[in-house]
């Protein structure tokens, strides 16, 4: 790995192209014509990748991907009282309880659903709640859910939000730029997702594409000055669309977040996003398994975002060990997050492809050769 970084093989940071890393080689002043243009930019094309430009703004928070999660939630689902709300979070993994800990804290009205971290929700069970709960206004839904990398079935799920006339929430972190997602099929009030996860760009920026209906309602809900979604678009939009935020912009994000869109498009637009991580995925479980190691899910319900493998029962194995060697070959892997197995998890995304991911699978090999790992297979 002489001469490079590590691969990041992890759910966001995630490895990024030399022309992303290099769009943030100069300073720009928070008034710069050429950072409010840019960010304008950016809501345009990501409004087109969500097939949002009708109904829809886009709407750019400093922070993480949580920071713009928080926003979207405490700025659309109102507080207790005359406009007051409840909100039922689908859960089956750590992301979707992170919403749930948010609306608690807010002290928002919020019921849950939670199944095992293999299995979704289905839009039947989905149905019988709405149908039980007429108090229940908003639906909250992860759309990959990266502790395990299960896909959850977001298009049925939003058909049954609609048919009750109730408001989606997505949480698409993990997913946006890669898994289908167009408001033309799937209805839906707000997406949230960032700008270091399939987007290919650097931590720094979240952002919120919400029903323009829906944010012109949301005036006085937020619980925050500075996560306060309904002002910063308001704030754009007086500044000539999505132009001039209110405190300081991270101005070298947005030129990376760019340059990165203008990589996303000229790869060939989310379908070829999806085309190349799937391929890295299945590089990936096909020589993992070779080895012996076993997937936590089942091929039917695995994204191409992050693969989550069980801990080998070898006496040899040590995590610890495992991921000091794969990052001495050049590869940074994640710990698990499963609430009752011991796991480990493996990216396929970021700036990566087929030579990458043998790659990986190879400096595996070579670990667990090293430990003396005679084979990956868990208990």
């Amino acid at each position: 790995m002489a001469g490079r970084d590590p691969y990041l093989l992890t759910p966001g940071p995630i490895t990024t192209s030399a022309r992303t890393k290099q769009a943030m080689l100069h300073d720009w002043g928070s008034r710069d014509q050429e950072i409010i243009e840019a960010t304008r930019r950016i809501g345009d094309a990501l409004l087109a990748i969500a097939g949002a430009e009708k109904d829809h703004v886009c709407i750019p928070m400093q922070g993480s991907g949580t920071f713009a999660v928080e926003a979207a939630l405490g700025t659309l689902i109102p507080r207790e009282g005359p406009k007051g709300s409840k909100a039922l979070v689908l859960i089956n993994g750590a992301y979707g309880r992170r919403m749930a800990k948010i609306l608690g804290v807010m002290g928002r009205p919020c019921a849950t659903f939670e199944t095992a971290e293999d299995t979704p929700p289905s839009a039947a069970e989905v149905d019988g709640i709405l149908g039980g709960d007429g108090e229940i206004s908003h639906v909250l839904c992860v759309h990959c859910e990266t502790t395990s990398g299960i896909a959850n079935p977001l298009a049925e799920i939003a058909k049954v939000v609609a048919d009750h006339k109730r408001s989606l929430i997505i949480d698409a972190m993990s997913s946006f730029g890669a898994l289908p997602l167009n408001a033309s099929e799937v209805q839906f009030d707000a997406v949230v997702a960032s700008s270091n996860k399939c987007l290919e760009g650097v931590p720094g920026i979240g952002f919120v594409i919400a029903r323009r209906s829906v944010m012109e309602a949301a005036a006085g809900n937020a619980h925050s000055l500075s996560l306060d979604l309904y002002e910063q678009w308001r704030a754009m939009e007086a500044n000539g669309q999505c132009g001039q935020w209110r405190f300081t912009p991270p101005t070298h994000v947005i030129k990376a977040f760019e340059a990165a869109l203008d990589q996303f498009d000229g790869e060939g637009g989310r379908a070829e996003r999806y085309r190349r991580y799937a391929e890295n995925r299945d590089i990936l479980i096909s020589g993992m398994r070779e080895m012996g190691f076993e997937t936590f899910l089942p091929d039917s319900s695995q994204a191409p975002i992050i693969v989550t493998f069980l801990m080998p029962a070898d006496p040899n194995f040590d995590f610890d060990v495992f991921y000091d060697g794969l990052k001495t070959r050049g590869f940074v892997i994640y710990p698990g997050k499963l609430t009752g197995r011991q796991t480990f998890r493996m990216g396929c995304i970021g700036h990566l492809a087929a030579a990458e991911m043998n790659a990986a699978v190879e400096a595996v090999r070579d670990t667990i050769t090293a430990m003396g790992v005679k084979s990956g297979a868990a208990a």
